[in-house]
């Protein structure tokens, strides 16, 4: 029986992307909790939207809701974003995909 490397690297490529997906998508909420939190917002009703909103229609929903500039709430997302991710790293590990040299 031979060892199957391009099966093995197929696997590997699903397993990494879907760990970052999965990486990426909790950054994302624990961002959209901590921005509806500082704008005083439901984060509930924020929460909710991830599911049918990209990320520029999130921005300008959130601008809509509290009248302010959609500029403004997209440096709050960034700087929560950039807070949260060392937390989130933390707990989860690093999602770089392992590279084979």
């Amino acid at each position: 029986m031979a060892f199957d490397l391009r099966g093995a690297l197929i696997r590997k490529a699903e397993y990494e992307t879907a760990k970052l997906l999965d990486f990426e998508f909790r950054l994302r909420a624990r961002t959209a909790r901590a921005v509806a939190q500082a704008l005083g917002l439901d984060q509930q009703a924020v929460i909710d939207r991830l599911a049918t909103h990209d990320h520029d229609a999130m921005i300008a929903a959130l601008a809509a809701d509290t009248g302010r500039d959609p500029a403004d709430i997209q440096h709050r997302w960034w700087r929560c974003e950039a807070g949260l991710r060392p937390v989130l790293v933390a707990e989860l590990g690093d999602p770089t995909p392992h590279r084979m040299a």
